[in-house]
């Protein structure tokens, strides 16, 4: 079948609980196309990054050429990057990387964000080793595992940063990539024309004001859990957690029945407690590193495609802060999902407010058991449904209810929109 001409390609790669998104604008005498992350969480995987990195290749082949304009990577999680790890992009062609600045390596604010993220990911990751000694995660508490679950996708993937960045032998097929780091100082919202095809690219966020930056902080690990994880780990043990109540508020022990002080030894309310703050402060790092997301629309000929990465509140409040990025919302024509679907991802007052009904929603989205209450949010999907918002899911519990046309594969998912009027 002979693909249309003058229309906007997307295409989700069925990877589950991850983000890879071609879009290819098809014009009569050209083609560009931009590639948007490319992993999956370890838990959550469908068809694994040996399946769907050379299948995506394939897919941009033409005339013995494999070639993307631009390749987006929002964040860092490995859930958006860790396919860029395998040697076969070595093959591919790539005009532009487009990266948050919080992984420039020049730039002054960025050194210290990604310092602290990484310092926060890695010190978590040996204290949560050292309290299992080895046990099988599969019996380690709800909150350790969730903790674990968000400290493996948040430690930095060396391999695919590598590729990314073109450093320590990791590489494109070409060797003269351009890198360009978003924001730019001194501009809120940054406008890039699409070479040669009669569009822009209004890179909306992440923010660079002081106190959003606040936001994509971690928290200090001692600060935060009472304890120090290298003297810790070096002693053999964990820090005491402190206790949840002054001492005024405390009762001796003498004062307190015998059944009911056994009944508190057999809550191991402290190793709850302690636990539970471990598990706290992973979802702080993880929403760090998520409000460093990039945050664009692709707009071509009345059509506008608007990717958040996994952005989250912070991240959010600065772009719907601004009029003209409400304006420039309204009608977007495609929504990619923010982080998976889940609660801190997508805002109310962007689909009560801003966006106009009857539009598309693609959601990457996989099983991960410890996440299957929660992700997808039932009120996001059901919001999205009432505006009559056509949604696009590669896996379980439903893949997509339109009458629309879909391609559909089993390795993606694919929606065309036909390009009505060139800017």
């Amino acid at each position: 079948m002979t693909e249309p001409k003058d229309c906007v390609f997307v295409r989700m790669y069925n990877v589950g609980f991850g983000d890879c998104f071609l879009v290819t604008i098809r014009r009569p005498e050209k083609v560009w196309r931009m590639l948007v992350d490319c992993g999956v969480h370890n838990q959550g995987q469908k068809h694994s990054m040996k399946e769907i990195v050379p299948a995506l290749i394939s897919d941009i082949t033409e005339k013995g050429r494999a070639h993307i304009d631009v390749l987006v990577a929002t964040h860092h999680h490995a859930d958006h990057i860790a396919g860029f790890a395998l040697d076969d992009w070595e093959n591919v062609s790539v005009g532009e990387v487009w990266l948050p600045f919080v992984e420039d390596e020049s730039d002054v604010d960025a050194i210290r964000l990604r310092e602290a993220q990484d310092s926060a990911a890695i010190g978590l990751n040996a204290v949560i080793n050292q309290l299992q000694g080895g046990h099988s995660s599969d019996s380690w508490p709800g909150p350790i595992a969730h903790a674990y679950d968000l400290v493996v996708n948040s430690l930095r993937n060396q391999d695919a940063a590598d590729r990314l960045l073109g450093k320590n032998g990791k590489r494109f097929k070409n060797s003269d990539v351009k890198t360009r780091y978003f924001p730019i100082v001194g501009q809120d919202v940054t406008r890039v024309p699409i070479d040669g095809m009669g569009g822009t690219i209004h890179v909306l966020g992440p923010s660079r004001n002081p106190d959003a930056i606040k936001a994509m902080n971690p928290p200090s690990s001692a600060g935060w859990l009472r304890f120090d994880h290298q003297s810790s780990v070096a002693a053999g043990g964990v820090g005491a957690a402190e206790s949840l109540f002054s001492p005024e508020y405390s009762l001796s022990s003498r004062y307190v029945p015998i059944h009911l002080r056994q009944e508190k030894a057999s809550l191991a309310l402290r190793t709850l407690s302690y636990y539970e703050g471990i598990s706290h402060v992973a979802s702080i790092l993880e929403r760090s590193v998520n409000n460093t997301s990039l945050i664009f629309v692709v707009e071509i000929g009345g059509v506008k495609l608007l990717f958040p990465g996994d952005a989250q509140h912070g991240a959010w409040a600065h772009v719907l802060a601004l009029k003209e990025n409400r304006s420039l919302l309204a009608d977007v024509n495609m929504y990619k999902i923010g982080h998976h679907g889940s609660h801190n991802g997508t805002p109310r007052e962007f689909v009560e407010e801003v966006w106009r009904s009857g539009a598309v929603a693609f959601l990457p989205w996989g099983l991960v058991k410890r996440w299957q209450e929660s992700i997808p949010k039932a009120e996001l999907v059901e919001a999205l449904k009432a505006r009559n918002h056509e949604i696009i899911c590669g896996g379980e519990p439903f893949k997509h209810d339109t009458d629309e046309e879909i391609s559909s594969q089993d390795l993606y998912l694919e929606r065309a929109f036909p390009i009505v009027a060139l800017i």
